[in-house]
């Protein structure tokens, strides 16, 4: 892809919501962030790669990314576009939509990828959905991710995060006041950890496996940023949510280093 000369600039909408986001954050919990974005990739192109452990995710991570001066583009579900308000909102901000399980999935990643190309930061939970390991740890990705990286060429920082879990259910809405009423009495520690750019060198695009090749690198990423976050609860998490199915069929085991 060639990259025009007219590159894409986040709205002043977003940029206000992301402050919103933090200050509802600090209001629920007590947010570290730590690692960086280098000052080369803050505008774009970028490829954000986090973890998915809960509904609250999305603005715990936009008031990380505004922490450190970047204003990503969310790739979220479809289900979020339809939404009277939200939807206008998510398209007003430059958000992505992604309409899992149907053949529209292909045309996101080329979106996704021509956004990028365009001087996007675009911010891709490559799990595909919310994490149901026991344990939470990242789950076996999906392939999206590396795709849209091969087919623009942007760097893909991993974003490790930990703690949304406490804040709000699995299943929210349902159970969401006594959630949020119990993070604003304990006030939750959530950490989020921006790591070095993936190194998908050696991985030749059109060869057979590439894609699922650099996913592992990616999810291996996340991984490894995930471990110091969490360093009292390294098998199972202390706060267990009743409401989170437990499945192990996606399970990721980190494989050898490049």
């Amino acid at each position: 892809m060639d990259t025009p000369t007219d590159l894409w600039r986040p709205p002043l909408f977003w940029r206000g919501a992301q402050l919103f986001a933090r200050v509802l954050v600090g209001a629920l919990a007590r947010l570290e962030v730590t690692g960086d974005v280098p000052d080369r990739l803050r505008r774009g192109p970028l490829i954000l790669a986090a973890n998915h452990l809960s509904p609250f995710d999305p603005l715990v991570l936009a008031a990380a990314c505004r922490a450190r001066g970047v204003a990503p583009r969310i790739m979220a579900t479809g289900g979020l576009f339809r939404a009277p308000l939200v939807g206008a909102a998510m398209r007003h901000a430059g958000h992505l939509r992604v309409d899992r399980g149907t053949a529209a999935v292909h045309r996101a990643l080329d979106d996704a990828a021509r956004a990028v190309v365009e001087g996007s930061v675009i911010l891709v939970y490559p799990e595909g959905r919310i994490g149901l390991d026991p344990g939470l740890w990242p789950e076996r990705g999906k392939t999206g991710t590396a795709r849209i990286a091969f087919a623009c060429g942007a760097p893909v920082v991993p974003v490790a995060q930990w703690g949304s879990h406490e804040v709000l259910p699995y299943r929210a809405p349902k159970g969401m006041l006594r959630a949020v009423a119990r993070a604003v009495r304990r006030r939750p520690v959530l950490r989020v950890h921006f790591g070095a750019p993936v190194d998908l060198t050696g991985i030749a695009p059109a060869a057979p496996g590439a894609a699922v090749r650099a996913t592992d690198r990616i999810i291996d990423a996340i991984t490894d940023g995930l471990v110091p976050l969490r360093p009292d609860e390294p098998d199972r998490p202390r706060f267990v949510d009743p409401g989170r199915p437990r499945d192990t069929s996606r399970s990721h085991r980190r494989g050898p280093r490049p």
